[in-house]
């Protein structure tokens, strides 16, 4: 039987096109959403899940593994994305901020199932600059995409020879409608005879959070239950919070359909504007749902469901009023965590839970190739999780994760350039605020500063504990253990030398 040939920069794996067919390797339906906190989807029990409950996207879950301690390593999305295409933190892939672009001759998960007989496409939110690569197929939103009415770039419309002066064509509708018909579309033209992976990735819950109309009287008359911390006063925080515009106060009249009313206290500004944002924000994610339930019903009338591997995820979290904040970027767990649903019926048992082990979307690339039975590209610096599908913990999984947010005081938000270290219970995070010549990034503005938190005895993370003498030889070691970290993926600098905290 005659082996695939190698390709240059492509890791051809050991099956080729007709040991895959013979296999019944499994299809791959990758489904993203944009800033969808976990919090907002009922399966993980969190405070709006009686609120909106997500049926569909429940469904995966339910009907596989639900990863309860799932994170990004650069909470913002153009970054994210690369990241999760390429198994490679930011400062390997070249994508550190909303400005970079991914460089098409980097290799990603699509080129490498592509080289080893799987049908490849990407539909909906693209947001990484230059055109996509190792893809069959892309219909794809030019930058964020809009929501009704949305143009896309679809292959084989090219003018030119720039992906820039591709041309655009204009579909009538609401977009995550458009990316799921799409979707469904391109499954139902493929070949039977060769395995597909499809990257299906909505733009909702994207701010300026549009809905459709069929949604506009969703929990009107219901009042949203708001975070416990939401009136933060940052008490023992950096003083770059004092810079930040990510406070509920901050929206803007673009983004509530209405302006704030003058006259109000910072405290009633938040209360009055956490209302009309989260109604926004979830009937984006009730949109989200219903298309996610057009996706599985396909499969099941298709007869695809029992050999195709489900995924749910959202590029990062988002913060749902925690903290007083909307958007993400930080490194505390509001926007650290991602949601991460599986299903695979013929290797995960319903209901399986992880609670526990803690995963990165640098891995998801490695799980899905691990799964298709193909070797990673060797510079992939994330490691296959399907070890963790039973639900039981893993004793030699890593017990810490690295992240880092590189975009240093951009124009809108002005988060500051900062990394750190999570354990199972600590966190401990250095703020450089050092604009280290990064594209999107402003100028110094902030002292440098640590964070500690127990996460244990304050998951909300309230209690800067890095001052505090008792935790004197715990912060010795978690810095140890942070320098270690930027070694094993090649990211060290001089930053935390020249703190002198």
């Amino acid at each position: 039987m005659k082996v695939l040939s190698s390709v240059t920069s492509i890791s051809i794996g050991l099956l080729n096109v007709f040991q895959l067919v013979a296999q019944k390797a499994p299809n791959i339906l990758y489904i993203m959403s944009d800033d969808h906190s976990s919090e907002a989807i009922s399966c993980y029990g969190g405070k709006l899940k009686d609120i909106l409950p997500t049926p569909n996207i429940d469904r995966i879950g339910n009907e596989g593994i639900r990863f309860e301690n799932a994170f990004c390593t650069n909470s913002i999305s153009t970054p994210s994305r690369a990241v999760i295409l390429t198994g490679k933190y930011s400062h390997k892939n070249g994508v550190y901020t909303l400005k970079d672009r991914l460089d098409p001759h980097q290799n990603n998960i699509a080129k490498i199932v592509q080289a080893n007989g799987y049908q490849t496409a990407i539909i909906g939110k693209w947001h990484l600059g230059s055109e996509p690569q190792g893809f069959d197929y892309y219909s794809i939103f030019p930058a964020q995409g809009v929501y009704q009415n949305p143009d896309f770039y679809q292959m084989g419309d090219k003018v030119g020879t720039k992906f820039e002066f591709a041309k655009k064509l204009v579909i009538n509708g609401y977009c995550d409608d458009i990316i799921a018909s799409q979707s469904i579309d391109w499954m139902k033209g493929l070949g039977k005879n060769k395995p597909f992976m499809l990257m299906c990735q909505f733009k909702a819950p994207h701010r300026p959070w549009q809905f459709d109309e069929r949604f506009k009287d969703l929990l009107k008359d219901v009042k949203i239950p708001e975070p416990s911390n939401m009136l933060d006063t940052y008490k023992g925080k950096g003083d770059y919070v004092t810079h930040l515009r990510m406070g509920l106060e901050n929206l803007k009249p673009s983004d509530l359909k209405t302006p704030i009313p003058e006259g109000l206290t910072r405290d009633e500004q938040r209360k009055w504007a956490y209302q009309i944002y989260m109604k926004e924000y979830l009937r984006c994610v009730a949109g989200v749902d219903e298309n996610v339930g057009r996706l599985l019903d396909y499969l099941d009338q298709s007869g695809l469901s029992e050999n195709t591997i489900v995924i749910y995820t959202s590029d990062q979290g988002f913060y749902l009023g925690e903290h007083g904040w909307f958007d993400k970027r930080f490194m505390f767990e509001e926007s650290l965590h991602s949601p991460l649903l599986i299903r695979y019926p013929k290797e995960i048992k319903p209901h399986t839970v992880n609670k526990k082990n803690m995963v990165l979307n640098l891995d998801f690339a490695p799980t899905l190739l691990d799964l298709a039975g193909i070797k990673p590209d060797p510079k992939m610096q994330g490691k296959s999780f399907r070890s963790l599908f039973s639900g039981k913990e893993v004793k030699n999984w890593r017990n810490a994760i690295y992240y880092r947010y590189w975009m240093h005081n951009d124009e809108e938000h002005h988060v500051p350039g900062h990394y750190g270290i999570r354990t199972q219970r600590y966190k401990l995070i250095f703020f450089y605020n050092k604009p280290l010549r990064m594209s999107g990034s402003g100028d110094e503005y902030a002292s440098t500063s640590w964070e500690l938190y127990d996460l244990h005895k304050d998951p909300l993370e309230m209690n800067n504990l890095y001052k505090n003498p008792r935790y004197k030889t715990i912060i010795k070691n978690l810095k140890s253990e942070l320098i270690n970290l930027k070694k094993e993926y090649d990211d060290e600098d001089n930053l935390m030398n020249e703190s002198k905290n």
